[in-house]
């Protein structure tokens, strides 16, 4: 049984309340046990993760967030930071499942957050999942 923690940026808590119901579900389906910790925005979910990894405590980890386009260019650096923060733990061999979404209004956001539509956060927790056992299976 894997230990998998969640890491939330909880900025839009009705959004954040669906991707944490798709992500639970899939690690709970699958068998595993989660946790979730929360961070005050995206850029902070890679530094927490990189914080929790080396507890050694957890076997893999989910990354839910989600950025809406505004008028600024903030919108960018968020994305884009963020993504390369998880990215690059992964290639440090962390299992890491992507769930931050990026999209230009809350419209969109709903449609992927929701567990009986798009479902992102059951997505990114089968990610982490899936990657895990590709570690276990590399040895």
């Amino acid at each position: 049984m894997a230990r998998v923690l969640i890491v939330e940026a909880r900025f839009y808590a009705h959004l954040n309340d669906l991707l944490l119901e798709g992500a639970r579900g899939a690690i709970e389906a699958a068998g595993h046990q989660h946790e979730t910790i929360t961070v005050p925005g995206a850029l902070e979910i890679p530094g927490a993760v990189a914080m929790a990894a080396e507890t050694g405590r957890y076997d893999a980890f989910v990354a839910l967030g989600v950025v809406i386009r505004g008028e600024t260019y903030h919108f960018e650096i968020v994305s884009n930071e963020s993504a390369h923060g998880l990215m690059a733990l992964a290639m440090d061999g962390i299992p890491i499942g992507n769930g931050i979404l990026t999209v230009e209004n809350e419209a969109q956001a709903l449609t992927r957050a929701k567990p009986d539509e798009k479902d992102k956060g059951g997505e990114a927790a089968k990610a982490a999942l899936a990657m895990l056992a590709l570690k276990s299976r590399l040895g």
